[in-house]
């Protein structure tokens, strides 16, 4: 487990992942993405990655890099897997909007991986946003967004469907997907049907 061994009072802790800790920067619409030492070849992916998606809507704007952080917009709002745990509704047009948005990607010649619950935004205008993008160059056919997709058909839009979940119960769910054992992941086949 890395600890930072200085803290700036301008930079506002706002969470860590497998790769790296987010800060906001005071006073500012920014955000300071600092990658762990074992985890700082990330840094150099990520910001070519954002350089490609420059200009397209639904992707933070990188301001600046260096060997070990990125500097992007910052992105107020709350994300899918947050929305789900607070009952707030996620509607169809912004499950489209997400689509659309990694279809743009496509576009520029990168294949979103990785796509899941907690680097989908909803910002406080109402729109989505994608973050966490250092793995949209990977080369293996990531069928996470077709399977949320999937599930928000089969599942969410049902009246039965509980639209608020205690936390520990979308972490389960999130385990029981990653060793697939839900009915929602489909075979690469049927994901190509479907389209």
């Amino acid at each position: 487990m890395w600890k930072p061994s200085m803290h700036d009072g301008r930079l506002l802790y706002e969470g860590e992942g497998r790769s790296a800790v987010v800060y906001r920067i005071q006073g500012t619409n920014k955000a300071l993405k600092v990658f762990y030492p074992d985890k700082v070849y990330i840094a150099k992916e990520e910001a070519e990655i954002y350089r490609l998606l420059s200009g397209l809507p639904n992707y933070p704007e990188l301001h600046e890099s260096g060997e070990m952080y990125i500097v992007i917009d910052w992105i107020d709002g709350k994300t899918l897997f947050q929305c789900l745990e607070e009952g707030i509704a996620i509607s169809e047009e912004l499950v489209q909007e997400a689509d659309l948005a990694l279809q743009a990607a496509r576009k520029r010649g990168l294949n979103p991986s990785d796509v899941h619950l907690r680097n989908i935004m909803i910002t406080r205008e109402g729109r989505i946003a994608l973050i966490d993008v250092a793995r949209f160059r990977q080369t293996k056919d990531c069928v996470n967004w077709e399977d949320i997709k999937h599930a928000y058909t089969q599942f969410y839009t049902k009246p039965f469907f509980p639209k608020r979940m205690p936390k520990w119960l979308l972490n389960m769910i999130g385990i029981m997907y990653k060793k697939r054992l839900l009915p929602v992941h489909r075979k690469k086949t049927e994901i190509i049907q479907h389209l």
